[in-house]
């Protein structure tokens, strides 16, 4: 399936997070990057909601009957 600009931010963020090294520097820097990690998430739930209503606005616009929460499942994991 198709990710989202949010989903592949998160992926290249968790690299990222995962290939850092054990020095005092490199924990400091996984501790900010999780911290973005964080916020991707958020955003990507605010994403989420918006991608669902426009799905639902099309659907009352259009007469189809998948569900919104489905459509997202299917075209954004």
């Amino acid at each position: 399936m198709k990710q989202t600009a949010i989903q592949q931010a998160i992926v290249i963020v968790r690299f990222r997070i995962d290939s850092i090294d054990e020095t005092l520097m490199g924990k400091h820097t996984a501790h900010h990057l999780q911290q973005v990690e964080r916020d991707l998430y958020d955003l990507l739930e605010e994403e989420k909601e918006q991608i669902i209503d426009s799905y639902w606005d099309g659907c009352r616009n259009w007469d189809n009957e998948k569900e919104a929460e489905e459509y997202y499942k299917e075209t954004y994991k």
